[in-house]
């Protein structure tokens, strides 16, 4: 009877509400409606939502939206909201990039325990394609097939025919600053040629490690090997991927005169803007609700909550990935395609299997 009574109501609503029901999030004052997909088979009646291949393809999109440096913006559309998430973790946590695992320190009397220094080292991100190395089998006989060898040899000293009264170490004293510029390189059998064209070094060259004075030094060498998000963060070849639904904005009346300039200034610049009617009047237009942060602020006016809607495309992210620098952000993405798709296969080989003992 609860199912019947569930039905006759699906029934009853009109075709635009159960397409609001489907595929939008609605966002209201005091929460969210709609929050997770319901379209699943048999849920609705009349709507044919089994998987189908055909019209996966039809309405399955892959946009890119900007490519900037270390940072890159794309659309996925068409996909559950459970794929969107595989492909963010996948980026933080499963894409391999080559960091500092060993630290053998000959020498380090910074002020920096041994232990905060090195955890320092770990989470510089190195310059280098993790595609050319392979994981470490046997840590007693690495080679350059597997393993990096950088080195940190640093002293502080006074500079000479310096006044006394002066204070500023800049001027007091020589390499008092560690940077990751000071990480070189020791190529290790065949690296040297491999890498020939684009040596390795770290990414960024002004990250500060540590300060010293005058007596104080390092001397440390470094092992690099390849490793995964999922390991620890320092393997993580992104600072961030995240991802968001598409924000629509809709107007349910006309919005003009005074009212349409404090619509315009409830929603991120750009969003909202004011144009000249039929009729000579101010009225407020969407011109790019992809920019809106979705704040709701425009829910806490009594005189304009009413005159508009706000809601998400369900099945419509906006994925922003940034790069540590290993690697260029889209190269990132289709590694993480291609993972995800090895772990799919890597399932359909056990569902197979499973059936097969079953049977």
């Amino acid at each position: 009877p609860i199912e019947r009574r569930r039905f006759n109501h699906v029934e009853r609503m009109t075709d635009k509400v159960v397409e609001r029901i489907r595929n939008r999030v609605v966002l209201q004052q005091e929460g969210v409606v709609n929050p997770r997909s319901s379209n699943f088979p048999g849920n609705y009646p009349g709507y044919d939502d089994a998987f189908n291949f055909d019209r996966f393809c039809e309405n399955f999109k892959f946009d890119v939206v900007s490519i900037d440096g270390y940072d890159m913006e794309f659309d996925l559309v068409g996909v559950d909201a459970a794929i969107a998430n595989a492909i963010r973790r996948i980026l933080i946590a499963d894409v391999p990039t080559m960091a500092i695992e060993n630290a053998f320190i000959s020498n380090n009397t910074t002020v920096l325990a041994d232990e905060i220094l090195c955890h320092r080292l770990g989470l510089v991100p190195l310059n280098v394609d993790p595609r050319y190395f392979r994981d470490v089998t046997d840590m007693e006989s690495m080679s350059d097939l597997d393993t990096i060898v950088l080195e940190l040899k640093l002293k502080c000293t006074k500079k000479k025919g310096v006044s006394k009264d002066e204070t500023d170490p800049e001027l007091k004293y020589n390499d008092w600053r560690v940077y990751s510029k000071d990480l070189k390189w020791v190529p290790m059998g065949n690296q040297a040629v491999m890498f020939a064209e684009k040596p390795i070094a770290t990414v960024h060259e002004d990250i500060l490690l540590c300060k010293m004075r005058p007596g104080q030094g390092v001397d440390i060498r470094l092992n690099c090997h390849k490793g995964i998000g999922k390991v620890h963060a320092k393997w993580s070849p992104v600072a961030t991927a995240s991802y968001r639904l598409l924000p629509r904005i809709v107007f349910t009346e006309k919005v003009i005169g005074e009212r349409a300039h404090r619509m315009a200034d409830c929603f991120s610049p750009g969003v909202v803007l004011i144009d000249k009617n039929e009729d000579g009047e101010d009225e407020a237009v969407v011109v790019n609700p992809r920019a809106d942060t979705m704040s709701r602020e425009v829910l806490r006016h009594s005189d304009l909550c009413n005159s508009v809607r706000l809601e998400r495309e369900r099945n419509h992210f906006i994925f922003q990935v940034e790069s540590t620098g290993a690697l260029a952000p889209d190269v990132l993405v289709v590694e993480a395609l291609a993972i995800l798709k090895k772990k799919c296969e890597h399932l359909m080989e056990n569902i197979e299997s499973l059936e097969g003992e079953m049977e």
